[in-house]
């Protein structure tokens, strides 16, 4: 198999994106060639998670690459056909609501539409907590959506955030090589615990 060229894109669920860049860090060492993508608020927000430049730097460590940050960089991403897959990891439901909705505003988007114009597939690793009420309507739409496949994913936590959903990002490579197939990795709902 040919090295594949994975755009990896990342968005504000700021609880996620240390496992998303460890996640990273895994496609990294399996031979992938990464393509980083970051949504405008992961590139200046530092939260209790960590520092907006500390993830930045990990980041491009890992892919070797300059991260692509805003929509003008992103546009070639369609017409030089640089990717086999982008990944969006983690997928808030704000980008999801954009995505369901074709609305092209930030990086991520930007390369979402730009790839998705060459029939190539999408992954995306939801995290959201309004993913069981407000965004449920847009995440149902892109389950629908053609080239548009998703993490395995489960209610982080029933009881306390009876809305929220997480993906598995673990299941990030698995869900990748799926869907370079043109499959959806199943079971695509896991329960784990409680």
């Amino acid at each position: 198999m040919n090295v594949l060229n994975v755009g990896f894109a990342m968005c504000g669920s700021f609880c996620t994106l240390n496992a998303a860049v460890n996640e990273l860090k895994n496609l990294k060492n399996k031979g992938y060639n990464l393509f980083p993508i970051m949504s405008p608020i992961v590139q200046v927000t530092d939260t209790r998670f960590g520092k907006a430049d500390d993830f930045k730097s990990r980041v491009k460590e890992i892919c070797e690459k300059d991260i692509i940050s805003t929509v003008k960089e992103a546009e070639p991403i369609g017409p030089k056909k640089l990717l086999d897959i982008l990944v969006i990891a983690p997928c808030t439901g704000n980008t999801a609501a954009k995505l369901a909705n074709g609305i092209t505003d930030t990086a991520v988007t930007m390369a979402a539409k730009a790839h998705l114009r060459n029939g190539k597939p999408v992954v995306i690793a939801i995290a959201t907590n309004d993913a069981l009420s407000g965004s449920a309507k847009n995440i149902g739409a892109l389950l629908n959506t053609k080239n548009v496949y998703f993490v395995p994913f489960e209610q982080d936590d029933a009881h306390l955030k009876p809305t929220s959903l997480i993906s598995d990002f673990s299941l990030i490579d698995d869900t990748i090589l799926a869907a370079i197939e043109g499959k959806q990795i199943q079971p695509l709902l896991i329960k784990r615990n409680g």
